[in-house]
């Protein structure tokens, strides 16, 4: 299994799970999330390993709590100008091989922020932070390279947490995104907080709203909009099965029952989409699953992207 630095990618029991006790008339105390499994052999789990791939690497230190690592592939370096990839959550050597092997110039930004969504939300809170990150990219190239590059489209792609910075940028610059890329990291909190569904509780709509007026752009043919997601229940918050239900039935779309191999030997259960906006569904509920989603990252950036 990959080992990720300064962030966890499993979910784990944080309150105890109850059992066997001498005092049979008390409740068992309720679990604060789910567990996931730490091992699933079913799937193939094949992953991108780091290489040396050739191009420009730098740091931008001054706009984030943590420094933000810069990426232009050599092939592409030459052109007047690039798409932006921003990755939020994840080692950066993935986003890189998707970069890097795809046919288009493309400039990629990788943020690291730390465990939890809120962390990437909160650094993002203020309206100003996101265009002045870019600047700051675009600087920081034009000091190695001698020019700024010229971007063309900005893309935001994220994984499990990095979803936080996400939600938090198109709260004050949805316009300015031309497509987003969730990798099993779209999550809710309940109402009433902890309550889920089966128990009565609802999805905390106010967090949906931006990806649900997105989503609908993407359904147009406005923007580009991908989301995977696994089968992972967490129990304390709404799961991203959940709350791509909510976006496919808030569109009035449907699921489309498949099954095929996706990126890495993952199972690809279901697909719903019109336009620019496509979800797709996979099994697992498994750790070992839920990082096969960043893994199949270069896959899905380009089904996100298109033709």
């Amino acid at each position: 299994m990959v080992k990720y630095k300064g962030f966890v990618l499993v979910i784990m029991v944080v309150c105890g799970l109850g059992g066997c006790s001498s005092e049979p008339d008390k409740a068992p105390r309720a679990m604060n999330q789910y567990p996931s499994p730490m091992q699933e052999a079913v799937r193939r789990h094949q992953h991108i390993t780091e290489k040396g791939l050739g191009g420009l690497r730098l740091k931008v230190t001054d706009v984030l709590a943590r420094p933000v690592e810069v990426y232009r592939p050599d092939r592409r370096r030459r052109a007047k100008q690039a798409d932006l990839l921003i990755h939020f959550h994840g080692m950066g050597y993935v986003p890189e091989y998707a970069v890097y092997h795809t046919e288009r110039a493309m400039l990629l930004a990788v943020v690291n922020l730390g465990p939890g969504s809120s962390v990437y939300e909160k650094a993002f809170r203020d309206k100003a932070t996101f265009p002045g990150m870019i600047a700051s990219i675009r600087e920081a190239v034009a000091q190695k390279e001698g020019a700024e590059p010229g971007i063309a489209r900005i893309y935001l792609s994220a994984f499990s947490a990095g979803y936080g910075a996400v939600r938090a940028i198109l709260r004050d610059h949805l316009p300015d995104i031309d497509g987003i890329l969730l990798l099993d990291g779209l999550h809710t909190g309940y109402v009433p907080a902890g309550r889920v569904l089966a128990e009565g509780g609802t999805l905390d709509e106010g967090k949906m709203k931006d990806f649900v007026c997105f989503a609908r752009l993407a359904k147009e043919g406005r923007k580009r909009f991908l989301i995977t997601h696994s089968e992972i229940f967490p129990g304390r918050y709404a799961s991203t099965t959940e709350t791509a239900n909510y976006l496919i039935d808030t569109l009035r779309l449907k699921r489309r029952g498949v099954l095929e191999w996706g990126p890495g030997g993952m199972q690809m259960l279901s697909e719903t989409g019109a336009k620019g906006l496509r979800i797709l569904g996979f099994a697992g509920n498994s750790a070992p699953d839920h990082i096969d989603h960043f893994h199949g990252l270069p896959v899905f950036l380009e089904m996100m992207l298109g033709p």
